[in-house]
């Protein structure tokens, strides 16, 4: 990997004004370079950035005229995640001769001259991601966590040394203007409906997806789902050296579970790492994402004991069925990261014995109901339906021949209609199936207003 280390005689826009773009703006700044921070709708930023931004002939502008102007004078366009590509801001730097335009990622990639393992997927990213950065901990060299989690990957990788290792969780929207973006190890943890409102087909998402591994060679890692039917016929679309992993499949070569214990088999070596036994975390997802961790840690050089140490005493994350508290018998589960079907899905099959009183809804993808309200007829107690996407969840689950279906008037309402219902051996689960902007500005806001609301119940 080669780092960027000339400044372009050119201003450079970076277009949107959140933590990717912030964080690529300050960076540059540093770096001596001219930026423009552009947003399309009026916004405050600290005083500091803006003062450094003035110092170095830029400044933070508002508007397509300003957006303009600035354009004739700029080199390079670097793109936050929340920009979709089909922005005609965007469509017209890309016909504006002499512009580049690129993805946050693709400068942090630009900029950085260490090693990186990089995981994307539908679910599971967040988790994977932390434990590798667990792992990646455990190297006697720097390392560091960024991407779609925390801060900006530019603003990450800054000071870095060249034997330093990142992980990097991707969302499909930080792939779409990667270019020359190639990272040691490219993990993609799997494949379903997700994010259709921007991709508009879930052929375009998955092309997005692919990113991570396309410009790889033969001394670069890509790691694959086997058990995802879809992402497994990817192996043929990527030029690295290929890495199954699977729960459900003993593998010639690859990692994978063998009588609950966690093998890697690689070349003339097997060796295991731990046992499902051992671990804290629960549920076939999570089974996979300590399967992909694991691909991770090894490419890298961490050694299998200190991969063991790690699992053993991981926890779950923040909002990813993440224990809350214990009532009259019941316990509580905020599992509010679970912004899609495919994930509220995979918690539901977490709970083996059933007995869930589910609290489900936000605002609306539009994703297909039917998978999952089948299963929601097979393990749930009670369905309580809350915010936009309530009505047409009612009437999936209606037609799904779900019984127990309860409206809520808020969030509020729906946590203590749960708290009336729930009993041993239920448990109350939020996993809302939905992203959270009709009521929240994020999935962790959610989260942490349901865990309030849960441990302000009387006992």
């Amino acid at each position: 990997m080669t780092g960027w280390t000339d400044m372009m005689d050119k201003a450079v826009i970076v277009y949107g004004a959140g933590i990717s773009g912030r964080g690529a703006a300050e960076v540059l700044v540093r770096r001596g370079q001219q930026v423009f921070l552009y947003n399309d709708d009026p916004c405050t930023l600290d005083e500091e950035l803006l003062a450094a931004l003035r110092a170095v002939g830029g400044d933070l502008l508002v508007g397509e005229e300003a957006f303009a102007e600035a354009l004739a004078k700029a080199g390079l366009l670097v793109l936050s995640p929340g920009v979709p590509c089909d922005n005609k801001n965007v469509l017209l730097a890309e016909k504006t001769e002499g512009v580049e335009v690129i993805s946050e990622v693709e400068l942090a990639y630009r900029l950085y001259g260490g090693h990186m393992a990089a995981i994307t997927g539908t679910n599971g990213k967040t988790t994977t991601t932390t434990i590798v950065g667990e792992m990646f901990k455990r190297l006697p060299v720097p390392s560091a966590v960024g991407g779609n989690i925390g801060l900006a990957l530019s603003k990450e990788v800054e000071g870095l040394p060249e034997e330093a290792w990142l992980a990097a969780e991707l969302s499909s929207f930080q792939l779409e203007k990667v270019k020359t973006f190639r990272p040691d190890i490219a993990v993609v943890l799997n494949l379903t409906p997700d994010h259709l409102e921007r991709h508009h087909s879930m052929a375009a998402y998955g092309e997005a997806k692919k990113n991570i591994f396309r410009q790889q060679g033969v001394s670069q890692i890509t790691v694959l789902n086997y058990d995802d039917p879809e992402v497994r016929t990817w192996s043929k679309d990527s030029k690295g050296t290929i890495c199954f992993f699977s729960r459900k499949t003993v593998l010639p070569q690859g990692i994978f579970m063998q009588n609950g214990d966690f093998v890697i088999k690689w070349n003339d070596t097997t060796k295991v790492v731990c046992n499902i036994d051992e671990l804290k975390l629960f549920g076939g997802h999570n089974e996979e994402n300590v399967l992909a961790a694991i691909a991770c840690g090894f490419f890298a050089g961490v050694s299998v004991e200190d991969m063991a140490d790690v699992l053993r005493n991981f926890r779950s994350i923040e909002h990813r069925l993440e224990y809350v508290r214990t009532l009259k018998g019941v316990p509580y589960y905020n599992d509010s990261k679970a912004t899609n079907t495919d994930s509220a899905i995979k918690a539901l099959e977490a709970f083996s014995k059933g007995h869930i009183i589910l609290l489900a809804g936000g605002h609306d993808k539009l994703t297909e109901l039917e998978p999952m309200m089948a299963l929601v007829k097979e393990k749930c107690d009670a369905l309580i339906l809350l915010g936009e996407a309530k009505e047409r969840f009612y009437a999936a689950a209606q037609a799904a021949g779900v019984e127990n279906i309860v409206l809520a008037d808020s969030f509020a309402d729906a946590v203590h209609k749960a708290y009336a219902m729930a009993q041993p051996p239920q448990v109350v689960l939020l996993s809302p199936a939905c992203s959270s902007y009709d009521m929240f500005k994020n999935y962790p806001e959610r989260g942490r207003y349901f865990k309030e609301l849960v441990n302000a119940l009387p006992l």
